[in-house]
């Protein structure tokens, strides 16, 4: 008798760890860049009352750089972590765009379990507060002039999404790329460091690393990558293209979740994130990270994800830039 009411119990036991549990969400690159605050926002927005109920307990942070995303990639495609229930990984445009160019191996967008999209933001070209350029038009000057003097900080080596939009910008002022000279470092926070230790003078990123430099008063954005000028902190920022330059880059940022954690616990995830965004409050929290609203979850996100990877694969062949 006594085994027969301890042994549903004990079925459920699995379950209630997992929902218990304490959640982490891992950036794939160092502190200080918009993987860093796609983290936060994941976890302001699972803190709130209305949803904190539903998912694991406190969410903490932790830092796994490497070779822009790839070795947060392989170690949640471990054997050890393939399915951890409650570890939650960002991601970027710029992951998906490493993804298609064969930059995480053999890795595919099946290979995991794509959560939730928080937001989107684009990418922008600044430089420090007291730098000489002043417009996107003084800066692209002095790239004709003297490129060998002007160094540009990204977030990855050639071919990443960085790297990608500064070439795309020189190619359309009628610059060859390949004359740049680019600083490759780890992550947004690092390139913005660099260029205030005056170590590279200007930083492709994006406009939700900006939002943050700029309040501060830390950097002069000279163009956003977007179709029309963003509100906010940078709404004084013309466009590229306003500018001469038709270039535009959206970017997107969500959290995955490794390739076999249990389907009630993706769809407990899944659930969740919907239930988060859609109040008031992630919208003001999102805002105040400098990025726009894009909510996708579950299926519709895989789909998005699958296409956007295609499409990359496809910009990547046509550059040149294909493994």
């Amino acid at each position: 008798m006594l085994r027969s009411l301890l042994l549903p119990l004990l079925c459920l036991l699995p379950a209630l760890a997992a929902a218990s549990a304490s959640a982490e969400c891992v950036v794939p690159s160092k502190p200080g860049g918009a993987m860093d605050l796609t983290c936060k926002l994941a976890k302001k927005g699972l803190a709130q009352e209305s949803v904190a109920g539903n998912v694991a307990n406190a969410m903490r942070i932790s830092y796994l750089p490497g070779g822009i995303g790839a070795v947060a990639w392989h170690s949640m495609g471990s054997q050890r972590r393939r399915a951890e229930p409650n570890t939650l990984v960002a991601f970027s445009g710029g992951s998906l765009l490493n993804l298609a160019q064969g930059k995480f191996g053999n890795a595919k967008a099946g290979d995991v379990r794509w959560v939730a999209a928080l937001g989107a933001d684009y990418g922008m070209i600044a430089v420090r507060s007291d730098s000489p350029y002043k417009t996107l038009g003084d800066l692209i000057a002095a790239l004709r002039q003297h490129p060998d003097k002007v160094l540009i900080g990204v977030s990855g080596t050639i071919g990443s999404q960085d790297w990608l939009k500064m070439a795309l910008v020189a190619r359309h002022a009628g610059i060859d790329p390949k004359v740049l000279r680019f600083v490759a470092l780890e992550g947004g926070g690092e390139v913005f460091t660099a260029m205030q230790a005056d170590y590279v003078q200007v930083v492709s990123g994006d406009t939700s690393e900006a939002t943050l430099n700029a309040s501060a008063n830390h950097a002069r954005v000279l163009a956003v990558l977007s179709e029309k000028r963003l509100p906010g902190v940078l709404a004084g920022v013309p466009t590229a293209r306003e500018q001469g330059i038709d270039v535009v880059w959206p970017i997107i940022r969500g959290v995955w979740m490794g390739p076999q954690v249990p389907e009630a616990d993706y769809q407990r995830w899944v659930a969740t994130f919907d239930r988060a965004m859609a109040t008031p409050q992630f919208a003001e929290w999102r805002a105040q990270a400098g990025l726009y609203p894009f909510a996708l979850t579950g299926p519709k996100l895989t789909a998005y994800v699958r296409k956007a990877v295609d499409e990359y694969a496809r910009q990547a062949t046509e550059l040149g830039l294909m493994r």
